[in-house]
């Protein structure tokens, strides 16, 4: 048995992937090759954003900091995945294993709070369009990002010390590629209900708020959109909201199936469960980017440009 303070030489194993030794270069490649992608698209975004004085606005400002919390997120998790899958170990320390699940919860939890205050400004946008500017300042956009960044961290905190608390004993396969939350309460030997209770109301309120936010935030911006009169004023204002929704669908379908769905202890849905957290971490990072850019033709010009070499470093505040 082994609890938080003894915890020097203690390591877990990550076994969510293929155990095929075929298989193992495949997976390499794949993954290399989708972190790759994920942190130069959404660094391009960033770098559009930043150098494009015309895209200084609230709306991409947001897009800018989801686009970072993307890099961070699937740098918590594709990293360690390559160099086991390089090195064929599944280890993974005790430490190394808090601070990932710290990491991945804070930049997790943020994607949703993102998504979140997107709505919002899409809520503002289109049905207080005379307003938007007071409204959506600077100043407010700056406490918007930083106080998701504090109720986030907050979060992580929270149920990382919990699982700081428990006593773990023999059995400590993880049967995922990265530490997280449910499996590591699963291998757990010493009482867990206050953990799942907090995982419960806590986690609950992550997913189930931000999600009513945008839900009621979207109401009111389809109720606005239907009273416009003409029908190119109407394909314009649904327009600026396409792109969120694609992201808020993929996002909160990803996170439903890898966390609300029950699952069983079959290999079969271990497999099926791998599948959804590999969607959930990585293939939504990835996607990102191109949802955005392909569907904004401000953000297609500031695009071209940054390849082209035609870039001007200032923010306007």
């Amino acid at each position: 048995m082994v609890r938080g303070n003894q915890t020097s030489t203690f390591e877990f194993l990550l076994w969510g992937l293929s155990e095929q030794p075929q298989q193992q270069y495949i997976l390499f490649l794949l993954f290399l090759w989708m972190y790759v992608v994920t942190v130069v698209g959404n660094l391009l975004i960033v770098l559009a954003i930043g150098t494009d004085v015309r895209l200084h606005t609230p709306m991409y400002i947001f897009l800018a900091s989801l686009s970072c919390d993307d890099i961070l997120f699937t740098s918590t998790t594709v990293p360690k995945a390559l160099v086991n899958i390089y090195s064929q170990s599944r280890t993974i320390s005790y430490s190394g294993c808090l601070a990932q699940l710290y990491f991945f919860l804070t930049f997790g939890d943020m994607d949703i709070f993102l998504l979140a205050t997107m709505a919002y400004d899409r809520f503002v946008a289109i049905c207080h369009p005379l307003h938007y500017q007071m409204i959506m300042s600077f100043r407010r956009c700056s406490l918007l990002v930083t106080a998701c960044w504090t109720l986030t961290n907050l979060v992580a905190m929270t149920h990382t010390f919990l699982i700081f608390r428990l006593s773990f004993c023999s059995k400590k396969v993880i049967p995922d590629f990265f530490c997280d939350l449910g499996p590591l309460m699963k291998i757990a030997c010493s009482e867990t209900r206050i953990n799942e209770l907090v995982l419960l109301f806590l986690g609950g309120a992550v997913i189930l708020i931000p999600f009513l936010l945008i839900l009621v935030s979207y109401i009111h911006i389809v109720s606005a959109i239907l009273r416009v009169p003409s029908a190119q004023g109407r394909r314009k204002a649904f327009s600026t909201c396409g792109s969120h929704l694609a992201v808020v669908a993929l996002c909160f379908g990803t996170v439903i199936r890898a966390y609300l769905c029950p699952s069983s202890s079959s290999s079969n849905s271990v497999v099926e469960d791998t599948a959804a957290a590999v969607m959930y971490t990585v293939v939504t990072p990835l996607l990102n980017p191109f949802i955005y850019s392909l569907r904004n033709k401000d953000m297609k010009g500031a695009l071209v440009r940054i390849l082209r070499g035609k870039v001007s470093l200032s923010w306007r505040q």
